[in-house]
């Protein structure tokens, strides 16, 4: 865990659930376990790329580049584990590879580490959870929209340059003794972007665009799509289990994302790592559990409440 920020209190969990014992058992950190997912990651990005490179030319490109940018963009899942310091027991190994994910994803470790703390802090409240400063979908156009990708890229755009190029922090979930490191950290991560800008020019090497940048972009709607359905529909209240959503899905799917498909679990007790999800699955009760089998049904039936949901408006307007 970076320095300044504790561990979760797993004695502050409702642990009532399933026994302190249990939780502290399951809460064990494990450096192989760790190295063996970013392994698996890491070789699954090297084949995308390794295939990228030899379509070069070809009619399949699109396609590489888009498998490039899924598992690329899937890097989050990564930093997540990391910024809640479960992807390893070692602490530094947590800190370089978070570095690494939220400058690849323009998603800086320190801001997304206070931006996901007030998160799991005030879930689905609706005044201070950061996740829902913007609302979820209200119709099939703002669905759309948000799984294009482009207001999150607006959006890190905006505020990583403000707090790099002004020093102003204003999001109040940042505390004022964190701000100075979201403020420095966002400098370096420019000046590291500016760095490889000049590179590449110097080089003329598009290679940043072909294995980063345009894949990054191709991937973000199917990370959209991942996340809207963690918490869309669910209660808004205090309950983890009826405020969060847990997805069943296949395994390339669970192996992908570091097993965040488990959600309710993770949002229920954070302290446990991602290669302990499944067991915790497991062990707590499916009454008053909000589940959903497969993503792809979710987000047929999003939609078609959205847009019945646009109907019954229409009507009501005439």
């Amino acid at each position: 865990m970076a320095a300044g920020y504790p561990a979760m209190d797993i004695d502050a969990l409702p642990i009532t659930r399933l026994g302190r014992e249990r939780i502290r058992e399951l809460s064990r950190r494990s450096d192989a376990r760790g190295l063996l997912q970013l392994a698996t990651h890491a070789g699954l990005l090297a084949l995308t790329s390794g295939l990228l490179f030899v379509s070069r030319g070809h009619a399949w490109l699109a396609a590489a580049l888009l498998a490039q940018g899924v598992v690329l963009i899937f890097l989050f899942c990564a930093l997540h584990e990391c910024i809640h310091g479960t992807a390893f027991a070692s602490p530094w190994l947590n800190d370089v590879l978070a570095w690494v994910c939220g400058a690849l994803l323009l998603l800086p470790p320190e801001y997304f580490r206070s931006f996901h703390y007030a998160h799991h802090r005030f879930t689905q409240d609706l005044q201070r959870d950061p996740e829902l400063a913007l609302p979820p979908p209200a119709s099939p156009a703002e669905y759309w929209w948000r799984v294009s990708g482009l207001p999150y890229w607006r959006e890190r755009l905006q505020t990583s340059l403000r707090h790099a190029l002004t020093g102003r922090v204003t999001e109040r979930f940042v505390s004022a003794a964190r701000a100075p490191a979201v403020v420095r950290e966002a400098r370096i991560l420019w000046l590291y972007y500016a760095a490889i800008a000049v590179l590449s020019i110097y080089l003329h090497s598009a290679a940043a665009l072909l294995y980063w940048i345009v894949p990054a972009l191709l991937g973000q709607p199917f990370l959209r799509l991942f996340l809207l359905a963690e918490h869309t529909g669910c209660a808004l209240d205090a309950d983890m289990l009826a405020n969060t959503r847990t997805t069943y899905t296949n395994a390339a799917v669970r192996l992908l994302t570091w097993r965040m498909p488990y959600h309710a679990e993770h949002h229920s007790f954070p302290s446990v790592p991602f290669h302990a999800l499944a067991r915790l699955n497991a062990l707590l009760p499916a009454q008053g559990r909000v589940t959903s089998a497969g993503y792809v049904r979710l987000h047929c039936a999003l939609l078609r409440e959205l847009r019945a949901a646009r109907t019954r408006a229409r009507l009501a307007a005439r």
